[in-house]
């Protein structure tokens, strides 16, 4: 049976989404975050030298990364449903959100996350002032017109189409509700009717639902 180790409110989820809509009997371990620093905690060290989630194991053999993690799972145990064929434009643009998604999309959402926190513990008292400042000034003047590009391209995608790579469900919706989600709780979807569609479709699938019963529901605020 594959093991998943789960670290609360993280990435992960997508990964036991994945196995409930693959429909695939697996095991949870759950990881819990440092109640001060937010961080990993030592136990996820133990099973891979940079101690993040998600991560798997399957017969033996750890996986990391969710890319490369709905990679083995969708090569292994999908049957069809979840990955285009190959060599078809819905299989190209599947890859390619599986992929932008990690990418491109959150490295100026974790950048926007870590420049809120510079006029913040553990930023030394005397310099919070300045450190948050410089943190505002890099939000407004890069960091949020960034993000608008991002969602303005996921708008014009999903004005098109009702998934990611086509008119069907895929792993790539899997892989994007992260980034989407996330952007929900930091920055809300406000002017983005297509996008805030598709989240709505998602969260009424049943699969969905019951990787949250599993996992709790995702709350990104809580970490800024």
């Amino acid at each position: 049976m594959i093991t998943v180790h789960h670290l609360d409110n993280s990435r992960s989820l997508r990964i036991v989404w994945l196995l409930e809509a693959l429909q695939q009997p697996y095991e949870l371990v759950t990881h819990h975050r440092d109640p001060q620093t937010l961080l990993a905690p030592e136990s996820l060290k133990r099973l891979h030298p940079l101690g993040k989630a998600p991560l798997i194991v399957d017969e033996g053999l750890t996986v990391a990364e969710s890319g490369a993690i709905i990679d083995y799972l969708i090569e292994r145990y999908d049957d069809g449903r979840l990955a285009p064929a190959p060599g078809t434009p819905e299989h190209r643009d599947y890859r390619y959100w599986l992929h932008y998604a990690e990418g491109s999309a959150m490295p100026p959402l974790v950048m926007h996350l870590v420049f809120s926190r510079l006029g913040k513990p553990p930023v030394p008292a005397l310099l919070r002032p300045l450190a948050g400042k410089l943190g505002q000034g890099v939000q407004a003047k890069f960091l949020d017109p960034e993000i608008e590009r991002h969602l303005a391209f996921w708008e014009a995608t999903l004005g098109e189409h009702a998934w990611f790579a086509g008119s069907t469900f895929t792993a790539a919706d899997i892989q994007m509700s992260f980034p989407v989600l996330a952007v929900e709780s930091r920055r809300g979807l406000a002017g983005f009717p297509a996008i805030g569609e598709w989240l709505t479709r998602i969260r009424a699938r049943a699969d969905y639902q019951r990787a949250v019963e599993q996992t709790g529901e995702l709350n990104l605020s809580a970490t800024r």
